[in-house]
């Protein structure tokens, strides 16, 4: 496959590394290539590019940037995402502090981002994924208690089963919620994820969906 990832952030850089591990050709999008130095030391066969350019080379594309620049950022590249699978890894997240250890969101409580930025691509193909543990557990996640579930949705099924075969190779359970309305409820897993981090520095957990 062809991965476009935008952003060059931490989840940006493992997120990276996890499809460059798994043999596909990755391209990695950036306002500022010298965020990217020191990891394409680390992984050569890295390219880097604009936006614009990273969204041209992917096949699949990865949002991977701040919550708060995600809108601005997918506007100006919408055209080149039609008909595209776009991993959304955002969440929106505030500038405002955390309270008691809660943080804050500027979307409000029936509303998602991706919602939002599905509205502003009509013609891509947005998948929730990722925006529920750190970034350490993003790629082959290891727990005493097995494989951790991550939660998706999104409203092409394509799509979502297009991500769920990369979440069986990047060694996680998926849980697939269906459609574009379940976002919120995905992205307010986050705020759930950072509250032992914010209150006791422990970040080393994720969610496990149990059946009978």
């Amino acid at each position: 496959m062809k991965i476009g990832i935008l952003g060059s952030g931490v989840v940006a850089q493992t997120l990276a590394a996890g499809f460059l591990k798994y043999g596909h050709d990755v391209m990695v999008g950036t306002s500022n290539a010298s965020k990217l130095k020191d990891f394409q030391d680390k992984n050569p066969k890295t390219k880097t590019g604009t936006f614009a350019e990273t969204v041209a080379f992917g096949n699949t594309i990865v949002l991977a940037v701040k919550g708060t620049a995600a809108e601005e950022i997918v506007n100006s590249i919408s055209n080149g995402l039609n008909g595209k699978t776009i991993i959304d890894t955002t969440n929106p997240i505030d500038n405002k502090p955390p309270v008691n250890g809660v943080i804050q969101y500027f979307t409000k409580m029936n509303e998602s981002l991706m919602e939002r930025l599905q509205r502003i691509a009509p013609q891509a193909n947005f998948v929730k994924c990722f925006n529920s543990v750190g970034s350490t557990f993003m790629v082959n996640p290891q727990f005493p208690g097995g494989k951790p579930t991550m939660f998706i949705c999104g409203n092409s099924d394509a799509a979502r089963k297009e991500v769920t075969g990369i979440l069986d190779a990047f060694g996680w359970e998926t849980s697939d919620l269906g459609k574009a309305e379940a976002a919120g409820s995905i992205e307010s897993l986050c705020m759930l994820w950072c509250i032992p981090g914010m209150t006791t520095g422990d970040w080393t957990h994720a969610f496990k969906m149990l059946k009978l």
